[in-house]
């Protein structure tokens, strides 16, 4: 069979300022020439299963929420409850309900669920800084104190006075101005809502990413398990010709042990398979959230269309993960929130009005040792408008400022570096899926050839052409043809889902970076 030649093409580096990127995260449009229109409907992926996704997902708040903010205001709306997936033994479980499971159970995607819930109710707290300060006190007590008089009016020089209190009152404190400070942190704090949105987004990615890649790699220990099945049936199959062959006298005692020893090592590889088996099974379990166990079964996808090309270039490959990758989208954020900080420490250098009031119920008895005082029970208040403008803080403020303006050159720094990083995953995952699909081709080209030539090899063996040295080698080629056509489709799975998982498609309705191909041919 031939094999498809795979040319890798050399793009441009792409690089995109600040600015561009964080338009990209979070909004998701291009501003330069027309990206990628959104569907309403999912495409077909079987490699994640995103038609059944969708409807699961919005009960999570789940990472398919349309922007980082919707994401936010979801979680703000929401409590997760703490679970553990409990898995029936009976049932076989797709990709999808895994994924499912594993979103709603898995520690990961509630602890960043109560980290955006937090960022939410820290935006109610700044913005509350509008609205007045409305205290109710109530005040009793009792107070004795000297009073000095004159001697001809009081026998000692003094008198002793005692003034019992009651006043219930109502204080209000209403900042009226303060040169844009509050505006400022309410800014900072909804860039830091909507960052924590993309932290929730990609932590449902991650725990995605991380049950399919657990799910494929079961997948391939189940496989691998197959092929050493295989591979023992055939060191058995070699064995009884050696056998057969010794019985008629055409081959040598120490040829049967010698096939012998092969069907103990396809033993052995098989035992050896079947524990991998069983681990990743275990692992598995403990990704969705469950309870590690092996008792656990999944669709084997037996007849599964493959990937056989790519459906974007790698600069739109690249394109994609920078409007769409949510760890942009949060970097972008923690900018703006930045920004907005460097904005409240400048307001500190403005004065501030703050408007006070007070209206209480005065009552007092008070008493004398010598004459008398009247009682009364009055109303009394105080209005007060008050100008603060801080003139000399011992370099506070400066610091302050300094501080904030670091923080922000950090966090650009700090989306250059994530930009870089998922600009080199992108292209590692491209390379990746194109050099596995390569290998896929290769292996099945591999597999084809070995498996003619061990049954050449053993028909000759029998008729007494070849010796057994001969059957054992093309035995031993099979066997690892097998392995390495396993592990090809298994690349071939893997790399198809860290290409979505790179470039933020995961769990999103934009279109599949690979095509798929049925084994009629069709295309998907």
């Amino acid at each position: 069979m031939p094999i498809k030649q795979v040319h890798f093409d050399r793009a441009p580096r792409v690089r995109f300022s600040s600015a561009q990127i964080g338009e990209f995260a979070l909004t998701g449009k291009r501003t330069d020439r027309h990206f990628f229109r959104r569907t309403a409907k999912l495409q077909l992926l079987i490699l994640l299963g995103y038609a059944c996704l969708a409807a699961t997902l919005q009960a999570q708040c789940a990472g398919g929420a349309a922007s980082p903010d919707a994401a936010a205001n979801c979680a703000a709306h929401g409590t997760p409850i703490a679970a553990t997936a409990v898995l029936d033994p009976t049932h076989t479980y797709s990709l999808t309900e895994l994924i499912d499971l594993g979103e709603h159970n898995n520690p990961r995607t509630r602890i960043a669920w109560e980290r955006a819930k937090q960022r939410a109710d820290e935006l109610g707290v700044e913005k509350s800084a509008y609205f007045p300060v409305l205290l109710f006190e109530a005040i009793g007590g009792d107070q004795r104190f000297i009073e000095p008089f004159p001697k001809p009016l009081a026998p000692r020089g003094y008198t002793m006075v005692e003034v019992p209190i009651a006043q219930p009152q109502l204080s209000l404190q209403y900042l009226l101005f303060d040169s844009g400070k509050r505006g400022a942190k309410v800014d900072a704090a909804l860039a830091e809502k909507i960052a924590a949105g993309a932290n929730f987004v990609q932590a449902n990615q991650d725990v995605a990413f991380r049950v399919a890649t657990a799910y494929y790699k079961l997948l391939t220990a189940q496989e691998r398990l197959q092929a050493a099945k295989e591979t023992l049936k055939t060191a058995q199959t070699t064995q009884d010709a050696a056998e057969a062959q010794l019985a008629n006298g055409r081959s040598t005692r120490p040829d049967v042990l010698n096939a012998r020893a092969e069907a103990s090592q396809a033993i052995f590889d098989m035992e050896s398979a079947d524990g991998d088996e069983k681990i990743a099974r275990v692992q598995l379990a403990e990704e969705v959230g469950a309870e590690p166990s092996p008792n656990i079964n999944v669709d084997a996808l037996t007849n599964a269309p493959l990937p056989d090309s790519l459906t974007l270039s790698i600069d739109e490959l690249i394109e994609r993960a920078v409007a769409a990758r949510p760890d942009l989208a949060a970097q972008a954020a923690e900018i703006r929130a930045a920004d907005d900080r460097i904005r409240a420490a400048r307001a500190e250098y403005l004065p501030r009005v703050t408007l006070s009031a007070m209206g209480a119920q005065t009552s007092i008895w008070p008493t004398v040792d010598y004459g008398q005082l009247g009682s009364t029970s009055e109303t009394t208040w105080n209005v007060a408008m008050s100008l603060e403008w801080k003139l000399f803080d011992g370099g506070a403020r400066h610091n302050e400022l300094a501080a904030a303006q670091s923080r922000k050159r950090e966090a650009q720094d700090e989306l250059t570096e994530k930009h870089d990083q998922a600009t080199r995953e992108v292209w590692s995952a491209y390379i990746g899926f194109r050099t596995a699909l390569r290998k896929q081709q290769a292996a099945v080209s591999l597999l084809e050839a070995a498996t003619e030539s061990y049954n050449s090899s053993l028909d000759a063996y029998k008729y007494g052409v070849k010796n057994l040295i001969d059957v054992v080698t093309a035995e031993r080629q099979l066997a690892q043809a097998r392995l390495s056509g396993v592990t090809a489709r298994s690349q071939l799975f893997l790399g198809a889902v860290d290409l979505e998982f790179v470039t933020g498609n995961l769990l999103r309705s934009q279109p599949p970076a690979t095509k798929l191909t049925t084994q009629d041919g069709s295309a998907k």
